[in-house]
């Protein structure tokens, strides 16, 4: 298995520290061996165009069409093109970002619910078994 997650123009990554962090952008351009140039687009994503280190973004596996240092209007119909964000909310990376969050907005007593639900399921999962060794 080769590495294939390169930073190229038109990497689609995910920013994972600072003010736009859990967004999705793009490689615009790269500025030296340490940052890149990202944007949103800005009107799918909400990030801006801006110079971005490596080490607060984690490549993903999608790529979009565009040439460097492409204009934001470029950059919009390429995602729209190539119909990115769809991509995106279908990955399990992004369904395991969805479930923390969710998971982590729970209430006292929707964990309660929670951990009941699972102790029920347990109980009918082991009669099941127990009643199919018999």
């Amino acid at each position: 298995m080769g590495f294939t997650r390169y930073v190229e123009v038109g990497r689609v990554v995910l920013i994972n520290h600072g003010p736009d962090a859990g967004k999705l952008a793009t490689v615009i351009d790269i500025v030296d061996q340490n940052k890149c140039l990202i944007e949103g687009p800005e009107e799918i994503t909400g990030v801006a165009r801006q110079a971005i280190s490596f080490r607060r973004v984690a490549l993903t596996d999608l790529t979009v069409k565009i040439q460097r240092s492409a204009r934001a209007k470029q950059l919009k119909g390429a995602w729209k093109e190539g119909n990115t964000l769809a991509q995106w909310e279908g990955s399990s990376w992004s369904k395991k970002l969805e479930a923390k969050k969710k998971r982590a907005s729970l209430s006292d007593f929707d964990r309660f619910k929670v951990m009941v639900a699972k102790k029920q399921k347990s109980r009918i999962i082991a009669a099941k078994i127990k009643e199919l060794k018999a």
